[in-house]
């Protein structure tokens, strides 16, 4: 399938040839020619000088926050208590932190290739990336509050008990050094979970930003090429007329 562009009065045509022997349906050999055609996929310059380097450092950091969920989360599932239910059998954390670093490599890659293509797809893929961040917060919220080790201390033998009145009476010195183990493991976890949710806060943050640069781009790549397009014809026309007017005089 051939692309080809056309540019009239603040018009702009694209032209899609079909090719009749593919097995593929016509809007996907659309698609397929756009993503192909040199007028979405070529560098362009204008794009490289607006986004800077802001993108690479997005990336990097959207990089890294996808790498510390997934090793965060996979302390807060070893642990056995440090997660609920719903993270040990959806594994949300780890495929999260996957779309986080695909997120932040797609930042980068648009820097470094500005095609208006690429510069799209990151677009739609940093805000697909602020729901998936607000996902995050609440889920790693919701699990934060729900972190006991109840367990860990219960066991009868913690207890010195009086015999006479089958009673418990004052913990055994092993359930008080239990108590502080319990104690610290879980401020640990919840500290684990609680930098979960700073990070999905930063990943919050830094979709935005990502998004907000690309759309500002785009947006003055568009406005610029308004710019360059001619003005209108109306404004030449007595000019045209006494010049053609000149060789019958």
């Amino acid at each position: 399938m051939s692309v080809t562009m056309t540019k009239a009065e603040g018009v702009t045509v694209l032209t899609l040839t079909s090719d009749p022997q593919s097995v593929l349906p016509p809007i996907c050999q659309i698609l397929k020619g756009l993503c192909y055609s040199p007028i979405c996929c070529s560098v362009s310059q204008h794009l490289k000088k607006l986004q800077g380097s802001s993108q690479s450092v997005l990336g990097a950091l959207q990089i890294m926050i996808g790498l510390l969920n997934i090793g965060l989360a996979a302390i807060l599932c070893s642990s056995g208590s440090g997660s609920r239910w719903q993270m040990d059998e959806y594994m949300y954390p780890f495929w999260m932190g996957g779309l986080f670093i695909l997120f932040g490599f797609m930042s980068i890659v648009s820097e470094k290739r500005p095609s208006p293509c690429l510069v799209i797809l990151n677009v739609i893929l940093n805000l697909s990336g602020v729901v998936f961040s607000i996902a995050a917060i609440v889920l790693y919220s919701i699990n934060i509050s729900n972190i006991w080790l109840w367990w860990m201390c219960e066991n009868n033998h913690y207890y010195n008990y009086d015999y006479n009145r089958h009673t418990s009476t004052t913990p055994s010195p092993d359930k008080t050094k239990c108590l502080e183990v319990y104690a610290i493991t879980l401020m640990l976890l919840r500290s684990i979970n609680a930098v979960l949710i700073v990070l999905s806060v930063l990943e919050f943050c830094v979709v935005i930003s990502s998004a907000v640069l690309g759309i500002k781009a785009l947006c003055f790549i568009q406005k610029r090429e308004k710019n360059k397009s001619p003005e209108d014809p109306q404004l030449y026309k007595p000019l045209l007329e006494e010049v053609t007017s000149n060789p019958a005089a």
